[in-house]
């Protein structure tokens, strides 16, 4: 961390900013900038109490699981971070039939899962027609269940087409607010004007919209992170999905460290306080960082954990990084290692859709 505990008026200063976001909801982009920089243990962890408090008073100790289908590791797109970016030519590349995606969801439902996460790089193979079929498919076997879609910037005409098929829920991570560090991450074609197009387009639809953005990634500030929390602040997303950067061997950003799951924990508390009643994941890139990185992520006061339902035969395929986590296990154990991971820390995976809940009337103790 930047500050060490012996710096008890940077720890004094930052109570006061912890006190105004628990009470506001909402910093200055310096104070969200000074709360990263200055961070310290004691910091963090009463951010993390704080954060726990809060999640706790909207949804209780319950964990929600998304049942992950991983569809295509094809992509157009040349992102500098990706291990399925179009020109790395030695990437193993994929995609799952209508039928076997189906298949995943039969598979999740019995399991457990009530929500299905259909997910994929820009494959130009999944056009409108194919993917509003395979919804309208598990939305037919399965109207008790939540369909979420992550197939990136699409039109607002794909949006809607999809929505009335049945997804109710839209990814689509923003990555970075800055427009100066989005360019150093993207192909030149690429901007972050049109991914913002495409999350108020399906803010608009009427989609549950998630955004979310990498942590500790090549050449990121603090004040880049800052501008992150003021734009999920202002947006107001229903899911945010925020995880360490992990480099991947064939990008050219190979070389760079890794996000730690230190920052990512703490910036996960600061969203939990700007947003309540958020569905926040603690991710597999969280997991695949530290052993115990999703259980950490859970106490700094994340509710979201993602299993993979894909085809155990093609998870090692859909390589966005290195050394990802859960590539070999069946649907079932994966299910059952994490129920036992959550139980483990006090909470416990349940059987349900996890809609965003209402916003409680927030009560700071008296005196405070």
């Amino acid at each position: 961390m930047p500050h060490d505990l012996h710096s008890s008026e940077a720890d004094e200063g930052l109570a006061l900013l912890i006190d105004k976001l628990c009470r506001t909801r909402s910093l200055s982009l310096g104070e969200y900038e000074r709360l990263i920089a200055q961070r310290t243990p004691g910091t963090a962890r009463e951010l993390a109490s704080r954060a726990d408090a809060v999640r706790r008073r909207v949804y209780g100790t319950k964990v929600f699981t998304r049942g992950l289908i991983e569809v295509s590791s094809f992509c157009k797109n040349d992102c500098l971070y990706c291990g399925i970016r179009r020109s790395n030519t030695s990437a193993r590349r994929y995609r799952l039939s209508a039928d076997e995606i189906v298949e995943c969801a039969d598979t999740g439902y019995e399991l457990g899962f009530r929500t299905f996460v259909l997910q994929g790089g820009e494959d130009p193979f999944f056009t409108d027609d194919v993917l509003c079929g395979i919804v309208e498919r598990i939305h037919a076997a399965h109207p008790d269940c939540a369909i979420t879609l992550s197939f990136g910037e699409r039109s607002r005409e794909s949006y809607e087409r999809l929505h009335e098929a049945g997804a109710g829920r839209y990814l689509l991570r923003h990555e970075t607010a800055s427009p100066t560090l989005y360019r150093r991450w993207h192909p030149a074609e690429m901007s972050l004007e049109n991914r913002m197009r495409c999350l108020s387009d399906l803010r608009e639809i009427g989609y549950a919209v998630g955004a979310g953005f990498m942590v500790g990634a090549p050449f990121q500030t603090a004040t880049d992170l800052a501008c992150d929390l003021q734009f999920i602040e202002r947006f107001q997303p229903e899911m945010c999905g925020i995880g360490p950067f992990v480099p991947h061997h064939a990008t050219p950003f190979s070389a760079f460290a890794p996000g730690t799951a230190e920052l990512t924990c703490y910036l996960l508390s600061i969203i939990r306080l700007i947003k309540p009643n958020v569905l926040l994941p603690a991710t597999t890139a969280l997991g695949t960082i530290v052993p115990d990185g999703r259980e950490r992520g859970i106490l700094a006061g994340a509710n979201v954990v993602m299993p993979n339902l894909s085809p155990v035969n093609r998870r090692k395929d859909y390589d966005l990084y290195d050394n990802k986590i859960c590539t070999g296990e069946e649907a079932a154990e994966c299910r059952g290692c994490l129920g036992a991971r959550m139980l483990s820390i006090g909470h416990e995976l349940v059987v349900d859709r996890g809609d965003m809940a209402p916003l409680p009337e927030m009560r700071l103790p008296s005196g405070a």
